[in-house]
């Protein structure tokens, strides 16, 4: 009876969890800017949909699906934000870009804020990341505002691919902010 009850035990098992992490883009080239600029990333926010641990994938034109056992590592908007400030690091030359304010000299920062209307992940076909930014000079500078719309195609099956097309499509996003900053007057 106990070896029964055993073998009933593990059979119930549930599936591994895996954890995902979004990461920068390491083919992105500096500008050779000679002049790095101090940067804040944030806040970013994201549709409620995907704003939970699990990946949320979309099923046909109105499905979707939560799941269970492929989640985010840490909360998206925080891995959105932390990938667009790496990003921003490597396209604008500075090393001083981040998502925490922490600077002691509030007049020289620039804000860049995120709103994500859409971050779509089809498996086996793409991603769509849909972005509404807002770029902030320092002092009184001209508000700077865009959206970026990316689409990267998932290059295979499972979750490892639609996170590597959500990297490319931050990468595109990062890139169009920091042309935005490079052709504001302000430094």
């Amino acid at each position: 009876m106990l070896a029964l009850a055993g073998t009933l035990l593990a059979s119930c098992k549930s599936p591994p969890t895996n954890f995902y992490t979004l990461s920068p883009d390491a083919s992105l080239a500096s500008s050779g800017d000679s002049r790095p600029i101090v940067a804040v990333i944030g806040p970013v926010t994201i549709p409620e949909l995907v704003d939970r641990p699990q990946i949320v994938t979309k099923l046909g034109d109105n499905g979707v699906a939560v799941n269970e056992f492929d989640r985010w590592a840490q909360p998206l908007p925080g891995d959105i934000g932390r990938v667009i400030a790496a990003n921003l690091g490597t396209l604008l030359n500075s090393q001083q870009i981040s998502v925490f304010d922490a600077t002691h000299d509030p007049p020289s920062v620039w804000h860049v804020r995120i709103d994500v209307m859409r971050f779509d992940s089809v498996p086996g076909r793409d991603v769509v990341v849909d972005v509404l930014w807002a770029v902030r000079p320092p002092g009184k500078g001209h508000l700077v505002t865009g959206r970026s719309v990316a689409r990267e195609a998932v290059s295979g099956p499972g979750f490892d691919p639609i996170v590597a097309a959500h990297d490319r499509a931050l990468a595109s996003v990062s890139r169009d902010i920091a042309a935005a900053v490079q052709a504001n007057p302000v430094r």
